[in-house]
């Protein structure tokens, strides 16, 4: 098999993951790098970061055969194609773990629980809507209600002693509980643990109605949070449910690699269909 180098960018609501593969027979990745967006133009801050990696690795824009996007794609001015959220995150996990038959795409907006084939082909799912309190975006606007980094929310939520559940299901609902517990007294990591206690049982329920097997494979933002990890399988415990839940270091790329994937699948369908007809 032709090896050649494909792209993928995943743009979400407040990051941009992307991702560099050399494709062949063992695909594998090459470089990697995630940016915050903050109040920049996304389409800018896309093509200076594919301009970046492109330098980095000493490649230029024509040698790699085929750009592909995820999420936000019409933000990314020079793509070869786009592919849905869904599809890229199979892709990803599948590449990760290829015994995987059950994803959970943590991202800033929703949660997605989305049942796979061996294929990595999306075969049913079940989300939460984008105002529920199960999402990154959530966790991350209390975060910094509570003066702390997203990144240390893990951290901060594994020292909780009384975890303190939010009742609210509605994101604004749940940040006006957040406010009651602060007023108080409640300890920061005992809110935290609470919030990631009350999203896990939320996920545990998108599993149960999309009647989900194991192993479950945690992809998106939220998947390195390590206390989200722990309460996930604490809830499970007190729900008695049976599932494996796997994560990877790589797992916030699954859909950025899951797009470069299927690009270099495409690219090599394209390439048969024009030998046809040749």
């Amino acid at each position: 098999m032709e090896n050649f180098y494909t792209m993928g960018i995943d743009v979400g609501s407040n990051f941009i993951k992307l991702i560099l593969v050399d494709y062949s027979n063992n695909p594998k990745i090459v470089d990697k790098h995630t940016e915050k967006i903050r109040k920049r133009n996304p389409s800018v801050v896309a093509e200076e970061l594919i301009q970046s990696m492109l330098k980095r690795n000493n490649l230029q824009y024509e040698e790699i055969a085929y750009l592909a996007s995820t999420g936000e794609g019409d933000l990314v001015k020079r793509k070869r194609g786009h592919f849905y959220g869904m599809t890229t995150h199979a892709k990803g996990a599948n590449f990760f773990f290829p015994d995987a038959v059950t994803v959970v795409d943590m991202g800033a907006l929703y949660v997605r629980a989305i049942k796979i084939s061996t294929d990595a082909r999306v075969q049913d799912y079940k989300m939460t809507g984008q105002c529920a309190s199960g999402s990154g975006q959530f966790v991350e606007n209390i975060s910094r209600y509570l003066g702390l980094s997203i990144e240390e929310v893990g951290t901060v939520s594994l020292q909780a002693e009384a975890p303190e559940l939010s009742s609210g299901i509605c994101a604004v609902l749940a940040e006006t509980d957040v406010i009651n517990m602060v007023s108080r007294g409640i300890k920061t990591p005992n809110i935290i643990k609470g919030i990631h206690l009350s999203i896990a049982n939320r996920i545990i329920k998108l599993l149960s109605s999309l009647k989900a097997e194991s192993p479950i494979i945690i992809t998106g933002g939220m998947s390195l949070n390590t206390g989200m990890i722990q309460a996930i399988e604490e809830q499970l415990l007190e729900t008695g449910k049976k599932y494996v839940i796997k994560t990877h270091p790589d797992a916030i790329y699954a859909g950025a690699l899951g797009a470069a994937l299927w690009g270099g699948f495409r690219h090599i369908r394209l390439k048969e269909k024009q030998a046809v007809m040749v």
